[in-house]
């Protein structure tokens, strides 16, 4: 899995601004083939801060039925994408890549609140993920706004 918010590649740990990332990312499956499905789930762990994070995880975005060596463009868009804006901290955004069984076959989340991933990949019969990145962001002053 390729992940890029404008023409930066995501890394485990790569540090960006919630003003770059109002757009979604483009997100290209890298594995299976054209019959091949998969599901891309991107959430906060961290919420509301990352040394509390009693409200974890937050849900930003679900994509389906995205067909493999592809993009999430060709798929389902489950949930719609929401934009980073952590208030405490510096929080971690996961993606994680699914292969799904079938076409199809999976569910809308009940909440972005409270979403826990391992819940509905177990639900949808998505097994474990077969990748996934994460990048760091948090909150901007206005001082950093304007040195982007």
């Amino acid at each position: 899995m390729s992940v890029t918010y404008n023409t930066k590649q995501i890394f485990n740990g790569r540090e960006l601004l919630p003003s770059s990332l109002t757009l979604k990312p483009r997100v290209q499956v890298l594995d299976g083939d054209l019959i091949s499905f998969f599901t891309l789930i991107m959430t906060d762990p961290d919420v509301p801060g990352p040394s509390d994070p009693y409200l974890r995880e937050h849900l930003h975005w679900i994509v389906t039925d995205i067909p493999g060596t592809t993009n999430a463009t060709f798929g389902n868009e489950l949930v719609s994408y929401e934009m980073p804006r952590p208030n405490i901290g510096i929080h971690r955004f996961v993606f994680l890549l699914f292969k799904q069984n079938r076409r199809a076959s999976v569910t809308v989340p009940d909440s972005r609140d409270r979403f826990c991933a391992r819940q509905y990949a177990e639900l949808n019969n998505l097994g474990l993920p077969v990748a996934a990145v994460y990048f760091n962001c948090q909150r901007e002053t206005a001082a950093r706004r304007r040195a982007s």
